[in-house]
């Protein structure tokens, strides 16, 4: 599934693989393979799909890489 939004960016969820990959131009470029996701969200990326959901990816998407960044912020 991909989902172009009005911002720019652009989500797309491979299901039989698992990843995911989220793009904005050339200043943003996300891969992330389904063994690093967490099962909750795989679990809302799928919902997203089968829902064929823009808005249910883009919050799914934004989990991803909410624990990215809470990642750097830990010592």
């Amino acid at each position: 599934m991909r989902c172009d939004y009005k911002d720019g960016f652009k989500v797309d969820y491979e299901d039989y693989a698992g990843s995911l990959r989220i793009t904005k131009g050339n200043d943003v470029e996300i891969s992330v393979q389904a063994d690093q996701i967490s099962g909750r969200v795989r679990s809302d990326l799928h919902a997203a799909e089968s829902h064929n959901s823009c808005s249910e990816l883009r919050a799914a998407a934004r989990e991803v890489t909410d624990t990215i960044h809470e990642a750097w912020d830990k010592p």
